[in-house]
Formats: structure tokens, C-alpha cells, sequence
């Protein structure tokens, strides 16, 4: 695609003159954690707090059992 066809495609809202090229791409490479729940078990958490606690608690359940 050649660069008029691409600035013809873009609206004049946008506005990237004071964006950094890259500025992101090391935190993209290295990776995310997200995850993402299961609409049933996410009914039963109202935040990411509750799910969190909710893991911590089955690890040290674990924990305590192979002790």
C-alpha cells in the first residue's frame, strides 16, 4: 500500500505527531498476564481482589496439606 493511499485513510481527528514509535514494544514482548474467567466463575467475584484472595487461599490449602 503506498503512503498517500495510507494518509488518505486517515482521519483528520488523529493525531500522532507527538507519539514515540515503540514506546511500548519491550513491555508487549515480554509478555502479559492476563486472564480472563469463565463467565460462571466471574459471576461469583466482584473484583480481581476477590479472585486473588480466593487462589491465595486454595495455595496455602495446599500447602498445609502436603505438610
Amino acid at each position: 500500500m503506498s503512503d498517500q493511499l495510507n494518509q488518505d485513510d486517515m482521519r483528520n481527528e488523529y493525531d500522532f505527531s507527538a507519539g514515540v514509535r515503540g514506546k511500548y514494544a519491550k513491555r508487549y514482548h515480554e509478555g502479559s498476564n492476563i486472564v480472563v474467567l469463565d463467565a460462571d466463575v466471574a459471576e461469583h467475584f466482584p473484583n480481581s481482589e476477590a479472585v486473588n484472595q480466593a487462589l491465595r487461599t486454595i495455595l496455602e490449602l495446599q500447602k498445609r496439606k502436603s505438610a
